[in-house]
Formats: C-alpha cells, sequence, structure tokens
C-alpha cells in the first residue's frame, strides 16, 4: 500500500502540497488530475524516490518493483527492440550473467531464472508492445536515434509496459499516440494487475482505465471514487452546495444551453451529430465542475465567408514516388465539423498537410475560397515559437497596430497572466507552449480549422476549455485528435482514412472502436489461415470451397431452392475445412507437448549439469525455448480457428 502521511513539499518559494493524506491500496488504478504546476509531476519523483518531502511520511513497500515512463529518450544506435527489452531488468541481469558464469551450477540456476520470468517469451512481448503502439514489424530493427521525438516517446511507454512491475507511474501516456493506439494502451492497462498511477489530459482515457482520481487542488490531496466523469459530478455538486462564483457558473450554463438550442435541429440525423448533443446535454449539467478554470476564451466570429472555403480535387497526396492516399475530393463549407480517423501512417495528417497547403498535391487541384482564412496546429509551431520572446511580443509582431493591454486581456483568457506575459518562453513547459500556439490561431479569427492533435500536452482544464470555444466557433473545422471527448463534443461528420482512401464512416467512435477490434480479429484470422496452409492446409482448395456461389436467382419473390442447397453445402464444406485445420493443429500441438516432456525429463539429469556436458546442456535448454515458442504460436492459432468454427455453425 501506498501512503502519504500528511506531507509538505516545496519547489523554491511556491507550495505544492501542505499536512496532504493519500492512501492507495495495492491493485487500484489512480489518476492525478489538477491545473499545470500544481505538484503532480513533483508527486510522481516522490514516488521513485527522486525527491525527498519537506514534512511528513511517505511509505511505499521496499519489495515494490516501479516502473515509470521516462519523458526523453537518447538518441542511440541500439535496435527499437532492444530498448524495449532493456525494460526488463531482470531478464537483462540474467542475460549478463549467462553470457559471464563458468560455473554449471550457476548456469542452470540462471536458466531456471528465466524460465520462472518467461524469458523465453520476451523477445515476442516487446514486438506485440510495439505492434500495439503502432510501430510497423520492420521497425523494431530500427536504431533508436532513426526515430522522430514523439515516436521516441512511444519507445519510452513500451520500455516501461515491458518492465514487471508492481506499480507503473505514467505521466501523459497518451501524448504522441494516435486513437488506434491510444485504445490500445487502455486494453493492456486492463489487464495490468499491478497499481498504476497516470497523469493524462484525456478524459474518456481516464473514464475507461482509472476506478479513483486524486485531485491536487490548494495544496491537498482530494480523493475521489469512480472516474473522471464521477469526478466532474462529485465536484460539481460540491461547488453548486457552495455556490462559488454563483454568477460565472449560470453565465457558463446559458452558454452551453444556447448552443444545445442551435444545434438540436440540425442533430435529428447523423448518428455522430445526435452523440455529440448527448454529450453537449450532459456537460450543461457538469459545467460548475469548471468554474473555477484559469482559461475563458473564444474564437472570435469570422469576419467572412466563401462557400466552400476549400476544395481538393481528384487529388493524389503524399511525396514524390509514394503516393499515400490517391483519388481524394473533399469540400469544406462554412460550418463543416469533420473528424478524421484511421490508424497511424493512414494519411491523416498527410492529409491536414495538403488541406492548408504546406505539402503540394502530388496530382490535382488544391483551391481556397475568396475568403477563406486558415488556422493551422500542429506540434511543429511549438518549435517555430521564438524561445527568447514573451506571449506579449508573439501576438505584437503579428499585430503591431494592437493595443499592448487588448493583447494582455486576450492572452488572460489562455492564463498568460503578470510576468508570464511578459516573460521569455524559453523556459515554458510543453502545456504552455501549446497554449501560445492555439492563441496566436485564435488571435488571427480564421474561419477554417485545421488541427492535428490539439490537445497535446495540454491540461485537463484547457482541453475542457478548448472544446466549449471550439463548440460554439462559427467556422469550418477538421481535427485529427486521440481524445475521444473532443471529437465527441466538437465534429459532425467522420471521415476515415485507410487504404489509400478517404471515406465517410457510417457511426460515431463507440462504433469506430467497434470496427478496430473487428479489423484485428479479421487479422489474427487471416494470419492464422495463413499459418494454416503451410502447415499443409488445402489452401487453393479450401478458398475455392470458401467461396459463396453467387447463383440466388429472385423471381417473383422465390428463392432459387438450388441456389440455397448449393450455399448449405458450401457452408458444410468450409466447416469441414475448418474442422480439419483444427484437428491438424491440436495433433501438432500434442506432437509438442510430448517433445518438451521428453526434453523435460532430459533435463532432470543430475549428469547434464556437468562441466563437461555443458554445451549438450545450452542446446538442449535452448531447443526447450524454441519448443515453447512454437507451443505458444500454435495454441493462439488453434484459438483464432476455434472462434472462426463457432461462428460459421451460427451463421
Amino acid at each position: 500500500m501506498i501512503e502519504l502521511q500528511s506531507i509538505s513539499l516545496h519547489r523554491g518559494n511556491k507550495i505544492l502540497l501542505k499536512g496532504a493524506s493519500l492512501r492507495i491500496h495495492p491493485g487500484e488504478k489512480t489518476a492525478l488530475v489538477g491545473a499545470n504546476g500544481c505538484g503532480k509531476t513533483s508527486l510522481f519523483l516522490l514516488l521513485q524516490g527522486l525527491l525527498q518531502v519537506d514534512a511528513g511520511m511517505v511509505s511505499i513497500p521496499a519489495q515494490w518493483r516501479i516502473a515509470h515512463m521516462a519523458q526523453e529518450v537518447a538518441a542511440g544506435d541500439r535496435t527499437a527492440l532492444e530498448f524495449v527489452l532493456d525494460g526488463d531488468v531482470e531478464l537483462r541481469r540474467i542475460e549478463r550473467e549467462l553470457a559471464e558464469t563458468t560455473d554449471d551450477n550457476h548456469l542452470a540456476h540462471l536458466y531456471g531464472e528465466l524460465d520462472a520470468i518467461d524469458g523465453y517469451q520476451a523477445e515476442r512481448r516487446a514486438e506485440q508492445l510495439l505492434l500495439g503502439l503502432g510501430f510497423a514489424p520492420a521497425q523494431g530493427q530500427q536504431p533508436v536515434s532513426s526515430f522522430s521525438g514523439g515516436w521516441r516517446i512511444r519507445l519510452n511507454l513500451a520500455q516501461a509496459l515491458m518492465c514487471p512491475s508492481d506499480l507503473l507511474l505514467l505521466d501523459e501516456p497518451t501524448n504522441h499516440l494516435d486513437l488506434d493506439a491510444s485504445l490500445w494502451l487502455e486494453q493492456w492497462l486492463a489487464r495490468y494487475t499491478g497499481t498504476l498511477v497516470l497523469i493524462s489530459h484525456d478524459r474518456d482515457f481516464i473514464d475507461n482505465v482509472c476506478e479513483q482520481i486524486v485531485h491536487v487542488e490548494n495544496a491537498q490531496l482530494n480523493r475521489y471514487r469512480g472516474n473522471y466523469s464521477g469526478f466532474e459530478r462529485q465536484r460539481a455538486e460540491r461547488l453548486t452546495q457552495q455556490q462559488v462564483s454563483f454568477e460565472k457558473q449560470q453565465e457558463k450554463i446559458q452558454h452551453i444551453q444556447s448552443f444545445i438550442a442551435r444545434f438540436r435541429a440540425k442533430a435529428s440525423k447523423a448518428k455522430q451529430a445526435q452523440s455529440r448533443m448527448k454529450e453537449l446535454a450532459r456537460m450543461e449539467t457538469l459545467a460548475p465542475a469548471h468554474i473555477d478554470s484559469p482559461f475563458d476564451f473564444t474564437f472570435p466570429v469570422p469576419e467572412r465567408f466563401s462557400d466552400p472555403l476549400l476544395s481538393i480535387q481528384q487529388a493524389d497526396l503524399g511525396y514524390v514516388g509514394k503516393v499515400l492516399l490517391g483519388g481524394i475530393s473533399l469540400n469544406i463549407h462554412p460550418g463543416s465539423r469533420i473528424g478524421l480517423l484511421g490508424s497511424n501512417g493512414a494519411g491523416k495528417s498527410t492529409l491536414l498537410k495538403s488541406l492548408a497547403g504546406t505539402l503540394p498535391l502530388v496530382l490535382g487541384d488544391r483551391v481556397t475560397g475568396e475568403h477563406a482564412k486558415l488556422g493551422y496546429f500542429t506540434q511543429h509551431q511549438l518549435e517555430a515559437l521564438d524561445l527568447d520572446a514573451s506571449p506579449i511580443l508573439h501576438v505584437q509582431r503579428m499585430s503591431p497596430q494592437a493595443r499592448e493591454q487588448d493583447i494582455r486581456d486576450f492572452l488572460g483568457g489562455f492564463n498568460f497572466r503578470g510576468d508570464v506575459a511578459t516573460g521569455p518562453i524559453r523556459n515554458s513547459s510543453g502545456g504552455e507552449k501549446a497554449r501560445l500556439a492555439l492563441a496566436l490561431i485564435v488571435w488571427q479569427k480564421p474561419n477554417l480549422l485545421l488541427l492535428d492533435e490539439p490537445t497535446n500536452h495540454l491540461d485537463l482544464e484547457m482541453c475542457h476549455a478548448l472544446t466549449v470555444a471550439l463548440q460554439e466557433f462559427e467556422g469550418a473545422v477538421v481535427v485529427v485528435s486521440h481524445d475521444r471527448h473532443l471529437l465527441r463534443n466538437t465534429v459532425e461528420e467522420l471521415l476515415l482514412v485507410s487504404n489509400g482512401q478517404v471515406t465517410e464512416f457510417d457511426g460515431d467512435l463507440n462504433d469506430y472502436s467497434n470496427w478496430l477490434l473487428s479489423e484485428a480479429r479479421n487479422q489474427r484470422r487471416t494470419d492464422a489461415q495463413k499459418e494454416a496452409a503451410k502447415n499443409g492446409a488445402s489452401g487453393k482448395d479450401t478458398a475455392k470451397k470458401n467461396t459463396p456461389k453467387n447463383d440466388v436467382v429472385v423471381a417473383a419473390d422465390k428463392i432459387d431452392k438450388k441456389a440455397q442447397r448449393q450455399q448449405a453445402a458450401d457452408q458444410r464444406s468450409q466447416r469441414s475445412a475448418l474442422k480439419q485445420s483444427v484437428q491438424k493443429i491440436e495433433r501438432e500441438i500434442s506432437t509438442l507437448q510430448q517433445k518438451l516432456a521428453a526434453l523435460g525429463e532430459l533435463l532432470g539429469d543430475a549428469d547434464l549439469y556437468e562441466s563437461a556436458r555443458r554445451d549438450q546442456l545450452q542446446a538442449l535448454l535452448k531447443d526447450q525455448g524454441a519448443l515453447q515458442q512454437q507451443l505458444t504460436q500454435k495454441e493462439e492459432q488453434w484459438l483464432v480457428l476455434h472462434e472462426e468454427m463457432d461462428q460459421s455453425e451460427q451463421d
């Protein structure tokens, strides 16, 4: 159990915690939330033993293994796969001692330890982590130095997940992840049996992973049972009862009520639009939970519009010699609210760059309306900020004639106040730089927003403020985001970027999650069938038998009975082929189990561990690991084929 008793923590002259207490039980999944700078990251350092309290006591079981996600990684020559494997410190220790030892008894003991930690499957586990986080299979052999900063952060996450742990600390794990990888990480953490403490700005991610919230507020640690939505409800009730800033609270509620009234008539058709209306209604109830937010800004009403604002026709998108998306036609009209879905590398960012004009079309036409005014947000804009300039100076350079007080008032809505507004941004956090980049876009009064992962680095309150501002924005929006809450509340149309095409996705985000799971199951089936074909399954013959015959003819509302009988025969043939494949794999599993049992008997021979037979011992242990890996693969194929056979019987 983790126990913090009456702790106080200072950073410089700032009091982060004062007499705060908290208890986290083994196996609990906890989210730390609170404004930027309130002390969440310092708490992580405290739990790692890298920071000491100024008063009070911190207690963590001495035997607990702690894994944490680093925020930076050096660019080395180690391959991505080896870097991830480094996360399993015990595995690496055993491997080093195996390479160095000359004592046969110690050697036998080390091999026993390797087997106990499932070391023979370690490389396979690392490969699965890389695949789940969006890396292509071949990228596992690339050096870490070949990846960009965002991908190196993903490697840090994979390394943390590779580490066997009793306590897992994750600081903004969904930053730099796309929606697909975020969903995969949710499923991984759902299976994690240790104690989890995470910091995240992704409220849907918190909702689906965590069972309690710890809110860092007023130098205290306030614990709320339930997920983030439950925290919002409880806090809204508490603040409403206290009637804090009642007028401001009512003003925010009225804003959302008026927006719902305007939006309701448009939300009768599209499923995604209906989902958005429900989310808006829920936000109305929860508005009091955010009345003390330091952020308060809106997008100015655009002065003029063109229709369409932007159009690309019959366009090939990508780079010279590498077309990622082909034959794309897309018109963006005033009021369009589009969310882009698709796996990593499918071309979402390429589409946004092409729309923004920063990436020339390979083929086709891009036409902007006469009055189109684009606001394009991407992570690269953070790098383009002048580190020696203040937030005020950044705006003054864009609008030299603007009054300084107007600029100060505007930046105050983004929580740039006092010395923060006038000082250089060199030492600003990633979140502060992201806020400034967004503020510069808002200042320009765009009528078309192109947003590529706008919530990366933002805290939960800023994400909420951005969501509310986008709801009221009267221009057009095209957004890529792993933040499902943002998407649910700001877009009305979903486009799927997949297989080199851009198509309308008929459904909402829940449907998309189900679609991803279905695609993953289909891919596993395909892989299993390919493997079965290699192992002697009747490939071409089975394919022919499995091909449904299109002989059904409808005449006078009667179905051709012959075609029905043929279809039934085809289904029986398909089930027969699946049954044969299952039986074949069962025989192979039985053979592998017998071989492993025989190897176990050989390894039980005490004479085998004498120095003269060391080479034989190593060979047998290597064979044992290889057979165990083959057995695991066969068992997975058996499960997939059994699932397919069950589905066939239901059909």
